[in-house]
């Protein structure tokens, strides 16, 4: 679990002064249900990796407003009763939601959370702050997994990172392919595998280039790797790289790996495993990193560079180029009525009553590529609608159809111990394996249908028909 502090002040103010509102109104207690979802993937992708899930269920086992919390409140003229309420908070709510690791689709809900109006409205912030952005980031991770094929992918991140978002980036790039991070503080609290080489200033601050290699092979020769192109990577780098790496092995010991830094890495990586090869060195890995992207790892991969191992940092903790997943949360239904926006657009107007997902899996159990968004209580369905486009079906008899959304938490805990990191990294491999590769490619990637049952579509209707009269 996280250790930095997150409290009930972890929100954003307008989601204290509704609770105020509730609370006066006498309101807080009513029974609600909202919906996480997003509306566009990123990249330009045809899919997202969900992540997050862990890291929100822990923090909301324990989410409590402190002494200090309390104390700026007053500070900030709340009401002093609905402050001595908050005194007292816990979420007790019940949560529904597809595993972490799953593969989701724009407009269908991965999470609901029912609970009171209050309990429901401080939560928002927080969780859409977890959620999307350990989603962006396992999603970015995912598609260089793709490319990368089994070559080895380490995240080189934090010090690019926003701040501490960088320990969630190093586990949610670990849920989507990742195997290593050179985060340490990530690697101890998730129990991921540490990597890491040397900095350019360590090797100029020695004599010499061959006097630094041979310092960090006396102190570390298990795991080591050296970074050869702080002059010169081909006249002097790996010609040093291969002095020592010799020296090494009457020693009993391996050189790991080179690590290319700078320069064009296809070229250089052809000339350095001829050199490392004519030296005798076949077991030398080869590292490359600087400014890495899943475009940059597939054109590297193209050019049949013999790369081993892909160390990869701004861009997969800030999630380039997005920045942002645009998940949102919304209310669906409230006293036991469905609840939702109308919009201009179908496209903004939200999906009311409380929802479950249905994957259809074809008969060799691949995903078809169809989700169908259901009231609770619909178990299987003939036929799904396009959510925007009036008169647009299509017939899904015979198809298996898998619920996604499931309890993870009642009563404020969770129902079921965490699966753990790497648990969650195998499945979500193993469903991404089951997406079809028109799903996965980087150029137009086929368009995944989400799809309304009839009869969410007359609730919606209905409801949208109630609201112009």
């Amino acid at each position: 679990m996280l250790s930095f502090s997150i409290s009930g002040s972890y929100t954003d103010l307008y989601e204290l002064s509704i609770g105020e509102v509730n609370f006066l109104e006498n309101r807080h207690q009513s029974a609600v249900a909202f919906d996480y979802f997003f509306r566009k993937i990123p990249a330009r992708g045809g899919y997202v990796v969900f992540a997050g899930l862990t890291d929100l269920l822990d923090i909301l086992e324990t989410l409590h407003f402190t002494k200090e919390d309390i104390d700026w409140l007053r500070w900030q003229k709340f009401n002093s009763t609905f402050i001595d309420h908050l005194v007292d908070f816990r979420f007790r709510g019940r949560i529904w939601s597809v595993p972490e690791g799953e593969i989701v689709f724009p407009h269908c809900p991965i999470v609901r959370v029912e609970g009171t109006w209050l309990e429901a409205q401080l939560v928002e912030t927080l969780l859409l702050n977890i959620l999307n952005f350990e989603s962006l980031i396992a999603t970015k991770a995912s598609r260089m997994r793709y490319v990368a094929g089994d070559r080895i992918l380490s995240d080189f991140g934090l010090r690019r990172a926003q701040g501490p978002g960088g320990i969630l980036a190093s586990k949610a790039a670990v849920i989507g392919g990742f195997g290593s991070t050179s985060n340490v503080y990530a690697a101890q609290l998730y129990d991921i595998p540490a990597s890491g080489t040397m900095a350019h200033a360590f090797v100029t601050g020695y004599e010499s280039e061959l006097e630094a290699f041979r310092a960090f092979a006396r102190s570390r020769p298990e795991g080591c790797v050296f970074l050869v192109d702080t002059y010169n990577t081909l006249q002097s780098g790996i010609p040093n790289a291969i002095i020592v790496a010799k020296e090494m092995e009457k020693q009993g010991q391996k050189l790991v790996a080179v690590r290319l830094d700078s320069g064009d890495l296809a070229y250089l990586s052809r000339k350095t495993r001829a050199m490392l090869d004519e030296a005798g060195l076949q077991y030398v890995k080869i590292v490359a990193s600087n400014q890495l992207d899943e475009h940059v790892i597939k054109s590297l991969l193209e050019q049949q560079a013999p790369i081993d191992i892909f160390g990869v940092g701004t861009s997969l903790v800030t999630g380039a180029p997005d920045g942002a997943l645009d998940g949102v949360y919304k209310l669906a239904e409230s006293d036991g009525k469905p609840r939702m926006k109308i919009s201009e657009t179908l496209q903004k107007a939200t999906l009311p009553g409380t929802k479950q997902v249905l994957r259809m899996i074809d008969d060799q159990g691949h995903f078809f590529g169809a989700d169908a968004i259901v009231l609770q209580g619909e178990e299987h369905v003939s036929v799904i609608h396009h959510p925007f486009e009036p008169g647009k079906s299509l017939q899904v008899t015979g198809f298996k159809q898998e619920p996604l959304l499931k309890v993870v938490m009642e009563n404020g805990k969770r129902i079921a111990p965490s699966p753990g990191l790497t648990a969650i990294a195998q499945y979500s491999k193993e469903r991404l394996a089951l997406l079809p590769a028109e799903y996965k490619r980087f150029e137009y990637p086929h368009i995944y249908k989400t799809s309304i049952s009839q009869q969410l579509m007359d609730l919606r209707n209905g409801l949208i028909a109630s609201h112009k009269m």
